[in-house]
Parts: C-alpha cells; sequence; structure tokens
C-alpha cells in the first residue's frame, strides 16, 4: 500500500511492486504485520514535508513485526526465519506490504509470549512512553507522574512503564479508556474534572500525550515541582516551562533505539508488560483505516495484517 502524491487517504493504492533486494546492512523482513500511527496520516497527508521529507511513491508504517528473509552485505547476528521487530526510519518505506527492507541495527528479537503479529503493536508507541519518562523525564522510584492523555496506546505502555519502575502514577482519561488506565494509581476523568484542580500535590514530571488546547498545556507546568519537567509529545505545541522554578519543557521526537525495543520485549515477555491490540485490520483496507482515523473514529492501538500473514 503506498501513496503517489500527498493528499486525503483516497490517495493511497494497493498496488503489486517488484520484491526489494537488501543492500549493505539491510534486511529483508517478510511482513506478519505493521501498525497504524497517526504520523502515518500527518505524512500522507503532506503534512510532515519539511521534518519528514519522503520520496515519492512511498509506503506508510513505522513498525514492522515479521521474519528475516534475506540479509544484505555485512549483516551479522540474524537468520533466515528468526522473528523480529523493529521502528522502521520515519523517511524510508514502511511496512504496510508483505516485504521491507529495514537496517539491521533497528530490528531486535520479537517477543515470544504474544502472536508475531500483535507485535507490531510495541515499537513506535511503547519506544515513545519509554523515552518520555526515562530519556527525557529521568522518572526514579519514589517520584510522582501526571500522564495527561493517558488513555492512548503510548499512555498504556507509559502508565505501565512508570508502575514497573517505581513511581506514582497520576493518570488522565475518560471513562472510554478506564481498561488501559487501571494500573495507575490515580485516574483523573479529564471530561468532567478539571485536571489542575484534580492534582493535589506537586509533581516531578509532567508528560503530555494529548492535543490540548494550547491554556491547558501551559497548566500542566504549575502541577510540576522545582526542578520537574514537562514532557510533550504533541510537537506543534512547545512545551511549557518555568525558567525560575527550574521546570524544563522537552519536546519528544522518538527515535528507533533496537536496546531500548529489546528491553521493552524483555519486559513483556516477563509478564510486566501488557501488548494491547484493539483492531485488526487487512493490508488492502488501510486506505479505509486512515479515514476512519480521520473522523476520530479509531481507538486503540490497530495493527494492519498483510495478505500473507
Amino acid at each position: 500500500m503506498r501513496f503517489h502524491e500527498y493528499g486525503d487517504p483516497g490517495v493511497l493504492r494497493y498496488e503489486d511492486v517488484e520484491q526489494p533486494t537488501p543492500g549493505a546492512g539491510q534486511v529483508r523482513v517478510r511482513v506478519a504485520a505493521t501498525s497504524f500511527n497517526p504520523i502515518d496520516a500527518s505524512v500522507r497527508a503532506g503534512n510532515m514535508q519539511g521534518p519528514m521529507p519522503v520520496v515519492l511513491p512511498h509506503t506508510p508504517g513505522r513498525d514492522v513485526a515479521g521474519t528475516v528473509d534475506a540479509l544484505g552485505e555485512g549483516v551479522d547476528g540474524f537468520e533466515a526465519g528468526a522473528a523480529v521487530v523493529g521502528f522502521l526510519p520515519m523517511t524510508d518505506d514502511g511496512a504496510s506490504a508483505e516485504y521491507v527492507l529495514a537496517p539491521a541495527e533497528v530490528l531486535t528479537a520479537a517477543p515470544k509470549s504474544v502472536p508475531l503479529a500483535e507485535a507490531a503493536a510495541l515499537p513506535l508507541v511503547g519506544l515513545t512512553a519509554y523515552q518520555a519518562l526515562f530519556d527525557h523525564g529521568k522518572l526514579a522510584a519514589g517520584q510522582h507522574v501526571l500522564i495527561n492523555g493517558a488513555g492512548g496506546a503510548v499512555g498504556g505502555y507509559a502508565v505501565q512503564l512508570a508502575k514497573n519502575a517505581g513511581a506514582h502514577v497520576i493518570a488522565t482519561a475518560s471513562p472510554r479508556s478506564a481498561e488501559a488506565v487501571k494500573a495507575a494509581d490515580e485516574v483523573i476523568d479529564h471530561t468532567t474534572t478539571d485536571v489542575t484542580a484534580a492534582v493535589r500535590e506537586p509533581v516531578d514530571v509532567a508528560l503530555n500525550l494529548a492535543p490540548v488546547a494550547p491554556e491547558q498545556l501551559a497548566a500542566l507546568v504549575t502541577l510540576v515541582r522545582p526542578g520537574g519537567v514537562v514532557v510533550n509529545t504533541t510537537v506543534w505545541m512547545p512545551a511549557p516551562s518555568d525558567e525560575e522554578r527550574n521546570v524544563r519543557g522537552i519536546d519528544l521526537f522518538v527515535r528507533s533505539d533496537a536496546d531500548q525495543l529489546a528491553q521493552l520485549v524483555a519486559l513483556v515477555d516477563r509478564g510486566e508488560l501488557r501488548v494491547e491490540v484493539a483492531e485488526r485490520v487487512p493490508l488492502a483496507e488501510l486506505g479505509a483505516l486512515h479515514a476512519r482515523a480521520a473522523e476520530g473514529a479509531v481507538h486503540g492501538k490497530v495493527i494492519v495484517l498483510p495478505p500473507t500473514a
């Protein structure tokens, strides 16, 4: 599935192409599944041509779960048939296909405790949560973290990872997402409650995952103790900061990291991190999935299955 021009979901075409041949340092992966991420829709619409220029025609799909099919020159550590997962480079062709080429360094062994296709629900959103909390938030045991907009795919992982780290977790979510945030210590229903009024004591880290109004984002900084941090994933609005109280504001751009992904896989296999899949959609219906997402009708993590899966 790829698009030859930017535009609405109708530009996505389901078509036959030549099977790609791996070059030096690349692995050809037979795709078991990819997933839908909102960034896919932004790239397709042409909204990311500055920060994420792609070559047209372009195949979307940043996440991949599948099996090693062929190795390019100089690739070690992988064998044909091995199950792998990875977060593909943002500007390369993605995994909305039967086969995809991936740099070997972005891949790691897939979890053994979940079906391979479901592992496609882990890389991008799991790494976003991990990097937000630990690379940027420096979250540690005993600290308090507010996860604003915790009901989505990233939030579900962030709640689990923060709890695993020994933090006190305050999550905001709608009643529809109550199951996704059940591990949190406190849950605030943001549809009925003012978040700033409901947080009773300062937090060390505020993680914003929600497309809130600018004034709501700015209010989060008031909930953070001096020396703390606001990490924001809605990068079209800069993260707020407060220099007088040494509260830092960080805008998160997730990066591929196979070592961190391997840590997440290990947590999955130890039963300490749940992989949640809300829907399974055939690759041929990816255009319809993009259309539903544009209407706000996609909730939870959706994996996309090629016809060979």
